[in-house]
């Protein structure tokens, strides 16, 4: 009898929804557009509102500090390098920010965690926004991998480390309404080689958001961001080697970026901060950007042997990519480097 019933399930469950999509589909989209246009309208005012920032003393973290601080929030900022973190709260103070504390603490620690929500709440009382941007990078083809282990590091910042402030952070956010800022990235539904790790750990950071999403209900929103290249240190060549290590490898970063656009943080941490304010679900930034994941759920084929041809080398030369970045010249005009201001 199961059998049967799965037998008409999989004759009508299609066209039936298929059909219905093509009825729903229209009005949903016009109210989604409305409710736009309200958010827009009647975006949140986030002054004197307290917003937390992990990995803010560099890259996008840094620009969100700065745009937070220009629409006058108190901030904390969170990160490992506490120098680095006082000259971003010194900058953010001059730019309009009531308050600013600076906590050193590295998210893959739990206990780290628990005291960087608890000295907020001791501190102001209150939390708004959670930003969880704190990440790392890896490059490295799986079978070149010393020991595999090493890259536990990977999922312990981007996933669990936005796990552990999220769970700390989620009764007081609820209690005020707040809102988490969650910087997955576009590498959740690309499949760029050498990058399995980290596009792992994105795609985990944007199922267990969206599940949180349902579980938090209204009480605390969540704004989903997908970054393409955004500049930062990941985009100038740090990031995590086939030897387990941290290091900067710019001729790597030219084979994994290509001719694609490397967009300044300072825009990118605009519309972050816009869409947050106004309560939208979804930000891929740059825009145009969201086009992939088109090409991803439609024919995926395509987009698997594309990467195979352009990022796979032959073992006597460097990858197409990189030739095709050479050659057009390309660099000055895509790779913000003159402009970056991240933090070594």
């Amino acid at each position: 009898m199961l059998e049967l019933i799965h037998a008409f399930l999989n004759l009508t469950a299609p066209p039936f929804t298929y059909f219905s999509l093509m009825l729903f589909l229209p009005p949903f989209q016009i109210f989604k557009f409305f409710l736009s246009i309200l958010g827009a309208l009647f975006s949140e005012d986030i002054a004197g509102k307290v917003v937390l920032i992990t990995g803010a003393s560099s890259g996008i973290g840094e620009s969100l500090a700065y745009e937070y601080a220009k629409r006058g929030a108190c901030l904390v900022l969170a990160a490992r390098r506490e120098r680095s973190l006082q000259e971003v709260a010194d900058t953010a103070r001059y730019l309009g920010s009531p308050e600013v504390v600076v906590v050193r603490a590295d998210v893959t620690k739990v206990d780290d965690c628990r005291r960087v929500v608890d000295q907020t709440m001791n501190h102001f009382g209150r939390l708004d926004h959670l930003v969880n941007n704190a990440g790392v990078m890896s490059v490295a083809l799986l079978e070149e991998v010393d020991d595999v282990t090493d890259f536990r590091a990977v999922m312990d910042v981007n996933f669990w480390g936005s796990v552990y402030m999220t769970r700390f952070a989620a009764p007081y956010l609820r209690h005020s309404r707040g809102r988490v800022v969650v910087m997955s990235s576009s590498a959740s539904w690309l499949p760029a080689p050498r990058m399995s790790f980290y596009n792992a750990s994105k795609a985990a950071m944007s199922q267990f958001f969206e599940t949180l999403r349902v579980e938090f209900g209204p009480d605390i929103g969540v704004t989903l961001v997908t970054p393409s290249f955004i500049e930062s240190e990941l985009t100038q060549g740090k990031f995590m080697t086939k030897g387990g290590r941290l290091e900067v490898n710019q001729d790597m970063r030219d084979v994994q970026v290509s001719m694609i656009p490397i967009e300044r943080a300072e825009r990118c941490a605009k519309s972050i901060v816009r869409s947050a304010v106004r309560g939208e679900r979804y930000l891929t930034e740059p825009r145009w950007f969201r086009m992939s994941y088109l090409m991803k759920v439609f024919c995926p084929e395509v987009l698997e042997w594309m990467y195979r041809v352009l990022y796979i080398a032959s073992p006597s030369s460097e990858p197409l990519s990189k030739k095709m970045e050479d050659y057009a010249g390309a660099k000055t005009l895509l790779y913000p480097e003159s402009g970056w201001r991240g933090r070594s």
